[in-house]
């Protein structure tokens, strides 16, 4: 596929990720081991797919991205080695550029998460599940989900923080003074 290098969305994502989408050729892959895909509106490939046709709207209103764990199962399963964590991480990047916001509380969860992983290095879900429920007032949803994540170890009740956190927090810092 090829793109022509005058649409500004995809300047800005081939600029932001260092790889252009047309690498991608649709196998699938990433979405049939995206732990979130239950979770999301559009499968990962489809996001890609958009910016590949320059359906821009459709992939830059899409809640995929701002959902989208960063757990990197999609490149690991990539045969084209295309980084889909970049790339939805770009999409997220160029959306709040145009003043695109996702749903409130898809929006609150991803910041929850950015809190975490900027106070401790990576994401501590507890943490995060407790600060996405403050900022909701939403504290009763998925109640009854906690035990059986918390017995089966799904969730850890401290958070495991990396060694060198100062860089994280520098990332943050330069990002902000960016903004």
């Amino acid at each position: 596929m090829i793109h022509h290098r005058s649409d500004p969305v995809l300047e800005e994502i081939i600029e932001i990720t260092s790889q252009d989408p047309s690498q991608c050729y649709q196998c699938g892959k990433c979405s049939a081991g995206c732990p979130v895909r239950d979770f999301i509106n559009t499968p990962p490939n489809r996001v890609v797919r958009y910016v590949q046709l320059g359906f821009y709207d459709e992939a830059l209103n899409s809640q995929t991205p701002w959902l989208c764990a960063g757990c990197m199962t999609c490149t690991s399963r990539c045969p084209q080695n295309f980084e889909l964590a970049k790339f939805m991480d770009a999409v997220r990047q160029v959306a709040l550029k145009r003043g695109i916001k996702p749903d409130k509380k898809v929006y609150k969860f991803h910041k929850a998460f950015l809190a975490q992983v900027e106070k401790h290095g990576r994401s501590f879900e507890l943490g995060m599940v407790r600060d996405y429920k403050l900022s909701t007032g939403d504290f009763f949803q998925d109640m009854d989900l906690a035990p059986e994540t918390l017995m089966k170890g799904k969730m850890n009740l401290t958070p495991g923080n990396i060694k060198n956190k100062e860089a994280i927090k520098k990332i943050f810092r330069n990002v902000e003074e960016k903004k």
